[in-house]
């Protein structure tokens, strides 16, 4: 999780530099065709194989959100300070829970209710509506935030119908082919520099789930959710250091709320789980 967080904390230095030199539609599908031609060799094989029609029609859904996410993303990553941008994002797992609960059915009992409203406090601490400005940036990061809560929805679906990595690999391939046709609307010329930092943001971008998906393997929520507060603080530390941006305690306190909301579900689900996993005193004895 450790080198998951330094990872996208890359990405985001590297989004950052770029700044507004680039339209974010065509940084955005730069981006992803690097991915898709990183994952080229196992797209091929994958489309030959074929996928049941139900599950062609959400990964095409999946595409059309998680473009709109991306599009989001990269608009407010040019002209946010980096660690305001992490701290919105955090807001995507307590939109997951939200999610679960309207579009699964999942319980939302009294604590994670409270837990969300707390998380809901937070983004309002990072955000300070009618303390301060609240401009097109903030909006597109909190557009953001909804729109890949949206994308993880789909994404546990498909899990049921296809491997991790034909779902990561249709992503690639699915928002590549939306972003295209917003890229060549606002299309200018791309540099030497500027295509080998979004080669370089798409290598970090894969390093990062890949990392996560190690830690995930090998360690329960509640140990690695936590760890993900320090990206915030990285973020912070880059933003400072390199693009020279004042450090804004309200931001970290906000975002520090936030994790410690998530941190809280992800705690609470696990005992659930535990209590279901673990046999009652009868069946031990049995």
């Amino acid at each position: 999780m450790l080198a998951s967080g330094l990872s996208f904390v890359c990405v985001n230095g590297i989004v950052r530099a770029l700044g507004t030199d680039l339209p974010a539609a065509q940084s955005a599908f730069i981006r992803f065709g690097f991915g898709v031609l990183f994952l080229l060799p196992t797209i091929l094989p994958m489309l030959r194989a074929g996928f049941p029609p139900a599950a062609l029609r959400l990964f095409g859904l999946r595409g059309v959100i998680h473009t709109g996410a991306v599009l989001c993303w990269f608009y407010a990553m040019a002209r946010l300070p980096v660690a305001e941008v992490t701290a919105i994002g955090y807001l995507t797992p307590v939109l997951v829970t939200l999610g679960a609960a309207l579009v699964f059915g999942e319980t939302l009992a009294l604590r994670r209710i409270l837990a969300v409203i707390v998380a809901i406090c937070g983004a309002a601490i990072v955000l300070r509506p009618g303390l301060r400005e609240v401009t097109d940036g903030h909006l597109a990061q909190m557009a953001a935030a909804f729109f890949f809560a949206g994308s993880y929805l789909f994404a546990k679906r498909l899990t049921g119908m296809a491997g991790a990595g034909q779902v990561v690999a249709m992503l690639s391939l699915c928002v590549t082919l939306g972003l295209l046709p917003f890229a060549l609307w606002v299309w200018v010329p791309v540099t030497p520099v500027q295509l080998g930092a979004l080669a370089l943001v798409a290598g970090f971008a894969t390093s990062g789930h890949y990392c996560m998906s190690r830690a995930f393997a090998v360690a329960p929520l509640t140990v690695t959710q936590p760890v993900t507060f320090l990206q915030l603080v990285w973020a912070t530390l880059m933003g400072a250091l390199v693009f020279h941006e004042g450090v804004d305690a309200f931001v970290l306190l906000g975002g520090g709320i936030i994790i410690a909301a998530i941190s809280y579900i992800t705690w609470r689900e696990a005992v659930v789980k535990r209590r279901i996993v673990t046999p009652t005193d009868v069946a031990t004895r049995v």
